[in-house]
């Protein structure tokens, strides 16, 4: 049993000046991904990925809009995308021409065709421009390595620092957690990490996930740190909606027998854990103390 996803680091160099704001540069990449995604993949009298009847052809919808498969877990109203960005140095920066910058996309499909699109997405920079400058920028490489990470734990861990790198978002009893306590922050890590092998890659995870969150509940939250509470928005160009992007950033240890959850933890390093993880929320470091 494991989880499995591809590290693409894009490099750049600007042509024009870009910038970046604060603390959410990752949804700047994410806006040009979808944007010139959809003006490679689609026509102009495209009715919409959800009408589109080439909707599972369309690589377009395939990354930004995938139709809900038939046995659709209830409960959930909206799929994760399979991707996200790793681009928090870049919060805030401004590059100038000449300049070389750089990016990483986690990839949780393992579909070529996706990577290759996505490439050639990020070559069309150079016409098409990036952030609120429209800056262009000229891809000069991309790499592709590939990861994987078992999900079954076999060593004694007695603690676990967990460290919000950018604003969080949990679901605990269909409200927002005030703090990141253990069983809603496992919840939420096991939803998103399932749900993703299962929708892009080696299928559902032979898991009782029930049990596992009742086990979950027993480890505790020895201290918590609260660094700080964001209040953050975005505009959707394509929408014309102004959506929240708000969150804590913070520090929590954890104790308890935590072997089983440290490498779902893990794997939520790569995924991003809760709400709007695909806009470059929910980031998080794991450190763990492990018994000899």
């Amino acid at each position: 049993m494991r989880f499995d996803w591809l590290r693409l680091k894009f490099e750049f160099t600007a042509m024009e000046r870009v910038e970046f704001p604060p603390v959410i540069a990752a949804n700047v990449l994410r806006g040009a991904l979808g944007i010139v995604s959809r003006g490679l993949a689609c026509t102009a009298d495209c009715p919409g990925a959800a009408l589109c009847p080439r909707r599972a052809q369309c690589l377009y919808a395939r990354v930004f809009e995938p139709a809900p498969p038939a046995d659709l877990p209830s409960g959930l109203a909206h799929l994760p995308r399979p991707f996200v960005f790793r681009a928090r140095h870049l919060d805030g920066r401004m590059i100038v021409p000449g300049e070389e910058f750089s990016f990483d996309l986690h990839l949780f499909s393992s579909d070529p065709e996706i990577a290759r699109h996505i490439r050639r997405t990020f070559e069309e920079l150079e016409q098409h421009g990036l952030g609120p400058t429209r800056g262009r920028v000229k891809l000069r490489t991309m790499t592709s390595e590939a990861q994987t990470l078992p999900l079954h734990g076999d060593s004694s861990v007695d603690r676990v620092t967990v460290s919000f790198l950018t604003p969080t978002e949990l679901k605990s009893g269909g409200r927002l957690a005030a703090t990141p306590k253990f069983a809603a922050l496992f919840g939420r890590i096991r939803d998103r990490v399932s749900v993703l092998r299962a929708l892009y890659g080696g299928g559902p995870l032979a898991v009782d996930f029930r049990a596992i969150g009742e086990r979950a509940e027993s480890i505790r939250m020895k201290s918590w740190m609260l660094e700080q509470q964001h209040t953050l928005t975005r505009y959707s160009t394509r929408t014309g909606q102004t959506h929240p992007l708000g969150g804590f950033t913070g520090t929590a240890v954890y104790e308890g027998e935590l072997g089983e959850f440290l490498p779902w933890l893990l794997a939520a390093q790569a995924t991003g854990v809760g709400r709007q993880a695909v806009w470059g929320k929910g980031e998080i470091s794991v450190a763990a103390t492990t018994e000899p």
